[in-house]
């Protein structure tokens, strides 16, 4: 499907939304790396506007300082922290802000452009994503604000669905860039229902591994495939799998995480059984590219685990999932009625 007849037009198009694609996956890489290096609550007051530019004298780097010093996280944990050390975790958090703030302005002036050259009717699932943006911003301070009071980091819950919107921001960019630059009319698909599925299943793994991330529950049961002695965590009992309690203990959280992995590969060995026992040819490619990138996810995941998140290792599986859910996506578009 074109937005519309003009070749010029679609061009355009197709390459702001693959730009914003690869800002906003540089943006959750930052996101990524902010929590990793624990940065995320250096700045304790929202500033949307004001907030753009840094700390240009050092009597305001000291008012920012003495901010921090008034939450959980410096009085419990880092109450040994220097300036200069605060410097660091500041810079990370603010990039991760000054970024999300370029996104808006990335996406809303091009909108603005398009809006005079294309009917608004085509245009309205381009001004949803930008209202997701928008409300990307909110929910991100709101993450913020569940660690400045009775807490020394951000709820693992408001985490995981800061990351969950990220990821469908992305997704919907990269569907409305394949709508443009993707025509494929070959009958030979398999029921959109599997692929759909599939994504589900990669979306609920990329929650776990936020809530895994918000409670650095990578930094527990540090083997593979065993979690110490044993398959099941040895610090747990199975019923508490049934608990609702579940999503808020890190070893169960661990376990669920691996587990969905292992899930994720056995629904993907079905799809790939399925495409070749029908001969599907013109799902070979994705198919292939969807296996090496679990493949190489799944590797990188164990050996975050083994090396207890460490940062850049933490930090490629991150950046891996954005191939990984990109190629779905894709995926998925090519069993879609859409294309």
């Amino acid at each position: 499907m074109m937005y519309t007849v003009n070749t010029k037009i679609n061009n355009q198009l197709s390459i702001w939304l693959i730009s914003m694609f690869w800002i906003i996956s540089i943006m959750i890489v930052i996101g990524g790396l902010t929590r990793l290096t624990d940065s995320g609550l250096s700045i304790t007051k929202w500033q949307l506007l004001t907030g753009f530019l840094p700390p240009l004298s050092q009597n305001e780097w000291i008012t920012y300082f003495n901010l921090y010093k008034e939450i959980p996280e410096f009085k419990l944990q880092n109450f040994n922290m220097s300036l200069e050390e605060f410097k660091i975790i500041f810079w990370w958090e603010w990039a991760h802000r000054f970024f999300g703030r370029l996104i808006g302005i990335c996406f809303l002036l091009p909108l603005i452009y398009f809006s005079f050259k294309i009917k608004f009717s085509k245009l309205i699932n381009l001004y949803f994503i930008f209202f997701l943006i928008c409300l990307q911003g909110f929910i991100g301070w709101y993450m913020v604000q569940s660690g400045l009071n009775d807490r020394v980091d951000v709820s693992h819950f408001r985490l995981s669905v800061h990351l969950l919107i990220a990821f469908i921001i992305l997704s919907l960019i990269f569907w409305n860039y394949l709508k443009i630059k993707i025509n494929s009319c070959f009958t030979n698909k398999l029921n959109p229902i599997i692929p759909f599925l599939f994504l589900v299943l990669i979306f609920i793994q990329i929650v776990l591994g936020a809530f895994v991330s918000g409670m650095d529950a990578g930094k527990i049961y540090n083997s593979w495939p065993l979690m110490g002695n044993s398959y099941f965590p040895d610090d747990n009992n199975f019923i508490n799998l049934f608990e609702l309690s579940v999503f808020s203990d890190p070893s169960l959280v661990q376990f669920l995480h691996r587990n969905i992995a292992y899930l994720i590969v056995i629904f993907y060995l079905g799809i790939f059984y399925k495409i070749y026992k029908n001969r599907v040819y013109n799902l070979y490619k994705s198919i292939n590219i969807l296996g090496c990138l679990i493949f190489i996810q799944i590797i990188l995941g164990i050996f975050t685990l083994i090396y207890g998140a460490q940062i850049l290792i933490a930090s490629m599986h991150q950046i891996s999932s954005i191939f990984l859910v990109s190629s779905c996506i894709y995926f998925y578009y090519l069993n879609t009625k859409f294309n």
